[in-house]
């Protein structure tokens, strides 16, 4: 390999994932505004959290109507549509002064930036397989998680010098260069001869096809209720660091970007031992990591007063280890899904954002000075993830071993 190919296959490994990213960027640098927001729109803090759901619920939505089209269309007609659609609706964010019209906007951009996660994962998969794609899922992951701390460190960066209008004019310039590098730097990788033909039947029946595989459905379970746990995090902790600990509105990126290095080492360790040790392991470690992680958090709830240590050793146990389960649940749910691809990462997806915005409104429950709303999700999450794990995929996999050894 040339020193160009190699330059143009990192660039295409950053491009493409920075273009999965788009839920940390849609959110995190969004969440240090979130007590000033409700402020000046003079809401409450549920409504403001509420712009959160609706993002999610359109991450999720999107990814369901994008996958199948980029599986019909191809991978970059899609892409570039759904990221010139987010730069737009950005910058509407930006110049809104009411807390319903955010809401319907971030709705729209969250539909919009579903393009970059769900066709870069399908691109993934286009290109690799086996102990490759959970290699390759990892170098993503890692991406993925450098913009959780950048983020929120930019968000709250730009807040020293403007209001929070300001953070979704900075999300307008990112969503025009991702398009322009997206134009340029990322290639078709679905041939025409590849795409699914035919009608909305066909596309219906190639997604009933994939949920009928239970072993499938399990990694996407495992996938939604581990995200699930991240995106309670995300909603709750500004307002429990902020308002309940006191943390500044910097300090409180540095507390969020610490987890989301967490996310990157991790996503690291899943691509190192890809090919060495077996995938399921290095998932179920994660899973259980993540579980007595938050078993340790809804426990800090019994201490008087409440401890900030308490509360972000835990969390970055819960956090961090989202780059462990992904790379490998990802990977292993998406091998046999080499024909539907974007279906299938849409479903994936969409497991991942339902979750997070059905639960994210709950943890604002009991107002900003309680985070017992959000260990208890969290917990739920968690052990839900472990169990499901053991149900659906740990069983599956005993049956197969037994009907081979028969």
């Amino acid at each position: 390999m040339t020193r160009q190919s190699k330059g143009g296959y990192v660039r295409f490994v950053l491009v493409l994932g920075a273009l999965g990213a788009f839920g940390p960027l849609s959110m995190d640098m969004y969440l240090p505004s979130l007590p000033s927001l409700t402020q000046d729109l003079q809401t409450t803090t549920s409504l403001a959290q509420l712009s959160i759901t609706t993002c999610l619920i359109g991450l999720a939505v999107g990814q369901l109507i994008l996958g199948p089209l980029s599986d019909k269309f191809g991978r970059k007609i899609p892409l570039l549509s759904g990221l010139i659609l987010f730069t737009l609706t950005s910058f509407l964010c930006a110049i809104t002064t009411s807390i319903g019209w955010l809401v319907i906007l971030r709705l729209i951009q969250g539909i919009a930036g579903a393009a970059g996660m769900v066709i870069s994962r399908a691109i993934a998969r286009d290109l690799y397989s086996g102990s490759r794609l959970t290699k390759f899922f990892s170098m993503l992951m890692a991406v993925n998680g450098i913009f959780p701390i950048l983020a929120p460190i930019l968000g709250g960066f730009v807040l020293r010098f403007t209001s929070w209008h300001g953070v979704f004019i900075v999300l307008c310039v990112i969503g025009l260069l991702l398009f322009l590098s997206a134009l340029f730097y990322i290639p078709e990788t679905l041939p025409a001869e590849k795409r699914i033909s035919g009608g909305l039947g066909t596309t219906v029946s190639a997604m009933g096809h994939i949920f009928r595989d239970s072993r499938f459905v399990g990694y996407a379970l495992v996938l939604g209720l581990v995200m699930g746990a991240m995106f309670c995090y995300i909603s709750a902790s500004s307002f429990v660091l902020q308002d309940m600990f006191s943390v500044s509105p910097q300090g409180f990126s540095l507390f969020f970007a610490m987890n989301g290095l967490g996310i990157v080492l991790m996503s690291q360790l899943a691509g190192l031992l890809a090919g060495r040790v077996d995938a399921r392991k290095i998932m179920r470690t994660g899973i259980v990591i993540a579980a007595i992680g938050s078993i340790a958090l809804f426990a800090s709830l019994l201490l008087e007063p409440p401890h900030l240590a308490a509360v972000m050793i835990p969390l970055f146990l819960v956090v961090s280890m989202v780059g462990l389960v992904n790379s490998t649940a990802f990977s292993l749910a998406m091998q046999s899904q080499a024909k539907v691809a974007g279906s299938a990462s849409a479903i994936l997806g969409l497991g991942m954002n339902t979750v997070g915005a059905l639960l994210s409104p709950l943890v604002g429950l009991g107002g900003s000075h309680t985070y017992f709303p959000m260990a208890l999700m969290i917990l739920f999450c968690d052990v839900g993830a472990l169990v499901i794990y053991v149900l659906f995929i740990r069983k599956k996999a005993l049956k197969i071993v037994k009907m081979k050894k028969e």
